[in-house]
């Protein structure tokens, strides 16, 4: 009866004003169609801010030299040069300078993303106490200095080996792995399940097998990540190539189009014709793989 009663007293009216407000409280947490449109609004100005000089710079390698003179901040060209990106890539080896880049690229992309992943199941998984803390703080504290710091003792290091006027100085530092990237590992791998690795341990598997084997399949997203943040920052490399390279033999991209600029500063058309050669590489991989970036990044940094 007690129960009879309490459902008599709610009433219809009483039962209706759940689900009335729950969607008052939508309401007033979803933002209004004014303020979609201005977000839509900003969002398309601030695109068009980083990407208009991206369009101007490819406006202007299909112009002709008068065409560029005239054309002012007009993306249109007037009159069009299609041939400028042919003499571009003519008036230098862009060949020869492609493979040495590719080479001081794609190698420190492998041994980056091997060693930094190593390093960061290292420190998420192996127990080594407080020892292990205190140097993954020490490892975070490298990020504090800037790479000149250590320039000139590398410098001093691979000249002792021999090793100036090579490509060994620009990829044996990344066989260590990088600050920046053992974080990230490390913060995918604290998230994974430990009983993993306890289930393999139990199976006789070594801490070796268990990163090959169960770890590094599963960090398919940092990877990718750190690949092509790795990738970006070797294929643009200038300093590094700059001190350490200085016969034409190993020249990278960055240098050829350092060396590009002093010869050709005037002809605007051919510089940007190569400056977009250059640079196309990178923006292609790097919309390829953004969902992958920003979800890894997202996903280290929750924990």
């Amino acid at each position: 009866m007690s129960v009879l009663t309490e459902i008599r007293a709610v009433g219809p009216d009483d039962s209706e004003q759940g689900p009335a407000r729950r969607r008052r409280q939508r309401s007033s947490t979803e933002p209004s169609r004014f303020q979609t449109v201005m977000q839509v609004i900003l969002l398309l100005g601030g695109s068009l801010v980083f990407i208009y000089p991206f369009l101007w710079m490819i406006s202007t390698a299909l112009r002709t030299p008068a065409g560029i003179g005239s054309g002012g901040i007009g993306l249109l060209p007037v009159q069009w040069a299609f041939s400028n990106f042919a003499d571009a890539l003519g008036a230098f080896p862009f060949w020869n300078y492609l493979g040495s880049t590719v080479l001081s690229t794609v190698i420190p992309v492998i041994t980056m993303v091997l060693g930094s992943s190593v390093a960061g199941f290292a420190f998420a998984r192996v127990p080594i106490g407080r020892a292990g803390t205190l140097l993954f703080g020490i490892v975070l504290a490298t990020m504090l200095l800037p790479g000149e710091v250590t320039l000139v003792p590398q410098f001093m290091l691979f000249r002792q080996f021999n090793m100036i006027d090579s490509l060994y100085p620009i990829i044996l530092p990344t066989f260590f792995g990088g600050p920046f990237f053992i974080f990230l590992f490390r913060q995918f791998y604290l998230r994974l399940p430990l009983s993993l690795t306890d289930a393999a341990l139990l199976d006789g598997a070594g801490w070796f097998r268990v990163w090959w084997s169960i770890y590094l399949p599963l960090s398919r997203p940092v990877i990718v990540a750190s690949a092509v943040i790795q990738f970006m920052y070797s294929w643009n490399n200038f300093l590094g190539p700059s001190i350490y390279l200085h016969s034409n033999t190993w020249k990278t991209l960055p240098l050829a189009l350092a060396g590009f600029t002093s010869t050709h500063g005037t002809d605007t058309g051919l510089l940007m014709a190569a400056s977009i050669v250059i640079v196309f590489p990178c923006v292609l991989i790097f919309f390829l793989a953004q969902r992958h970036i920003i979800d890894d990044l997202a996903f280290s940094g929750s924990k």
